[in-house]
């Protein structure tokens, strides 16, 4: 490799750093400035909520907890949803319909972006502590370096990747976004689990159990869960 091509193969590698580096912290500043709104609309939410419900059942409550840096927790009575938000910025794979998008196809740096997940899990596997239940994810929010969006979840059907580029996520967006999780949450019953996924129990299991109620427990504990169930 003679000079000339070393110094072009340099001049390309601090371009690309540069360039790179650049986009991936404009995503990321974006995405988490997005994650400081939704824990607004969470707190505000809950605030609201729990004024209309002072007449029921003190147990049956609304309560937001900021979990740290980058996740939130909302309980809403049996069920708790926890917003985490990713600290690495995101491509899409070749196959994902994203890139069918016209925005996307104008120009590729549109497509990178930051993640924020909502995941729903038993209020109780919290309240005792029960490590290994399982939570479901419900949804994800993709923010991209414009402040463009778009969800993929359960019934969220506000703006998918279709709609992309056509829009700057808000606190309004947001609201709604929370507001579907928080319904299907409510709506996603807990089932019996298969009689064969449960019929085998170790020792070590019911001790646990006996000792700290850590029977493994999930809302389709034994079932398929897919991604486009509703």
């Amino acid at each position: 490799m003679g000079e000339s091509e070393a110094t072009n193969m340099r001049e390309d590698i601090l371009r690309t750093i540069r360039e790179k580096s650049e986009l991936q912290q404009r995503v990321y500043d974006n995405t988490f400035n997005v994650f400081t709104q939704l824990k607004d609309v969470l707190h505000e939410m809950s605030s609201e909520l729990n004024d209309e419900l002072e007449d029921i059942d003190r147990r049956v409550k609304i309560e937001y907890r900021d979990r740290g840096k980058f996740e939130a927790q909302l309980q809403v009575a049996a069920d708790t949803l926890i917003f985490s938000m990713h600290t690495n910025v995101f491509e899409f794979n070749r196959e994902h319909p994203i890139w069918q998008n016209s925005y996307v196809a104008r120009d590729k740096s549109n497509s990178y972006c930051g993640i924020i997940n909502i995941y729903n899990f038993l209020s109780d596997s919290f309240r005792y502590n029960r490590n290994s239940d399982e939570g479901y994810l419900i949804g994800r929010i993709f923010v991209n370096r414009e402040n463009q969006y778009f969800v993929e979840g359960k019934r969220q059907m506000s703006l998918r990747h279709n709609n992309f580029g056509t829009q700057a996520i808000d606190k309004a967006a947001l609201l709604n976004i929370v507001e579907i999780a928080v319904t299907y949450s409510l709506e996603f019953d807990l089932l019996v689990p298969p009689y064969d996924a449960v019929k085998i129990v170790s020792v070590d299991q019911m001790n646990t159990k006996i000792e700290n109620s850590k029977m493994q427990t999930g809302k389709r504990l034994g079932y398929k869960f897919n991604s486009d169930d509703i």
